[in-house]
């Protein structure tokens, strides 16, 4: 499939072009296109079963994901990687050998030492069998579920900051400007509610709301801008400027989309731009919204029960667990990719008591929407991801004392979960050193993975893993899965990433 985004100054050039190729065939093939383009659209489009004669490459294990992303790197150490031994190390220096001249941020690279720094919080084992999951005395809710949890302990990447590290995660690229994950799954998968988008964005509150978060995040790139994720917020109108202005009825609203169709109509039939298609689509999907939103966003007709699962703060608008309890209506009435993020997990100095707060926000929500899932019958066919852009360093950023510590960037090893759609259960897959700090094999030596398919490390998964892994899960071959721009086939894994045939059940 060809993107033609023309620069206005082409746009003669362009039309000459096609004229001499199609000549007046344009007037059908634009009214052939316009007779399916308020329905469902995508390379997978049809039957919301999604089915391998749909247009996907192999059957499905899951028909929807759900990605709960903490930005700004959630510490291993303190949530889920139990390093007991890191214990007799306290305040010594992290060995030479350990981080064997790897880099380092700015931030640390400054100290005299590298005091190692272990966690203060307390760990159990769940999930009873030899791969068993260990969860911290944080995250007490979560750990109830922890044998429908698929526990990942050697997710890396090569970013070490922030910025470039969640643009890598979340579009393949530290640079700016690819498609996200979400809009690469809405091209492929399109959508199975006409009323509804594809690919649906929340941000949940935090008390540590530092770091900003840009659309590019969940934005299409070089791809049809329909598929771009949409905001939804929890002030005001749900998505901006959804209720008609003052004056104005649904009816003149109507007749106004109308008029303004027929005249992109007539700019594709002239100059066959793509994007003038996308351009009459988001108009159709903002109008249908109108109706679609406000019903979504309703809670009162949810049960008491629901809320004494989901916790209290799920009746507070853009709490993350009102944003999960969402994400789960949304999965119901047919939303393929739902996507909130929670920031404020970048804690270089006050870990203790950030990590506290912000478990407390997403702990009791990341348990109920699983167990939610569960009992309606979705968590089979639902892929719930979990996980930051990277995590945190072995060693103390700053003072380090028994009751509080801060810890750096580390991107070399960090922990992601998954559960349901077609992902093992109450395992933990791979292992890191006895410091959290390298990816190590069966005997604790320490691996350095690559992100080529060609030399991927078993026990490990690269950001391009997951998503391969992701797409793979929901259907889609992600070498197949491709979009050409500027002479070239893109693709969100770019020339890497392997399936994580070993994390499927």
């Amino acid at each position: 499939m060809t993107n033609l985004d023309p620069h206005p100054a082409r746009e003669a050039d362009l039309a000459i072009t096609r004229r001499l190729l199609f000549g007046r065939s344009a007037l059908g093939l634009g009214t052939a296109a316009l007779a399916g383009l308020l329905g469902r659209e995508g390379l997978a489009a049809g039957s919301p079963d999604l089915a391998v004669g749909d247009g996907l490459h192999h059957r499905p294990r899951a028909r929807r994901v759900i990605y709960l992303f903490m930005s700004g790197g959630p510490s291993h150490h303190d949530l889920w990687d139990h390093k007991p031994k890191m214990q007799e190390m306290f305040g010594k220096d992290l060995p030479a050998e350990v981080r064997d001249g790897q880099r380092i941020t700015g931030m640390t690279s400054g100290q005299k030492t590298l005091p190692v720094c272990p966690s203060r919080f307390e760990f159990r084992r769940y999930a009873n069998n030899d791969r068993g999951v260990w969860v911290s005395e944080l995250l007490p809710y979560t750990a109830r579920v922890a044998d429908k949890l698929c526990v990942v302990h050697t997710a890396f990447t090569e970013a070490i900051n922030h910025d470039p590290a969640i643009t890598y995660i979340q579009t393949g690229s530290q640079v700016p400007g690819r498609p996200s994950l979400g809009a690469w799954l809405s091209y492929g998968l399109g959508r199975a509610n006409d009323d509804l988008p594809g690919y649906v964005v929340m941000h949940a509150r935090t008390n540590f709301a530092e770091q900003s978060l840009f659309n590019r995040l969940w934005g299409t790139g070089f791809i049809p801008a329909d598929h771009q994720g949409v905001l939804l917020r929890s002030q005001g109108d749900p998505v901006l400027f959804l209720a008609n202005p003052a004056g104005v009825s649904r009816a003149d609203r109507r007749a106004q989309l109308d008029a303004l169709s027929a005249l992109n109509e007539a700019q594709h039939e002239r100059f066959g731009d793509p994007a003038i298609l996308a351009r009459i689509r988001q108009h159709e999907m903002a109008y249908r919204m109108q109706t679609s939103v406000p019903e979504l966003m309703d809670l009162s007709q949810e049960s008491e029960r629901t809320f004494a699962l989901y916790g209290e703060d799920a009746r507070t608008p853009g709490t993350f667990a009102a944003c999960c309890l969402n994400a789960r209506r949304l999965a119901e009435r047919g939303v393929r990719n739902i996507q909130i993020f929670h920031r404020g997990w970048d804690a270089h100095g006050n870990l203790v008591g950030e990590h506290r707060s912000q478990c407390k926000d997403i702990d009791q929500a990341c348990a109920a929407l699983i167990l939610d899932l569960e009992q309606r019958g979705m968590l089979d066919d639902t892929l719930v991801v979990w996980g930051g852009e990277f995590g945190r360093t072995a060693y103390c950023q700053g003072k380090l004392t028994r009751e509080n510590y801060g810890r750096d960037h580390h991107p070399r090893c960090f922990t992601m979960w998954l559960a349901g759609g077609g992902v093992k259960a109450g395992i933990t897959y791979g292992q890191t050193d006895d410091y959290g700090y390298n990816i190590a094999d069966e005997y604790g030596q320490p691996l350095t993975p690559q992100p080529s398919k060609e030399h991927w490390t078993p026990g490990t998964m690269h950001v391009h893993d997951l998503n391969a892994t992701i797409l793979h899960l929901l259907g889609i071959d992600h070498e197949r899965l491709t979009y050409r721009y500027q002479g070239r086939d893109f693709r969100l894994t770019d020339i890497h990433g392997h399936v994580m045939h070993d994390l499927l059940a």
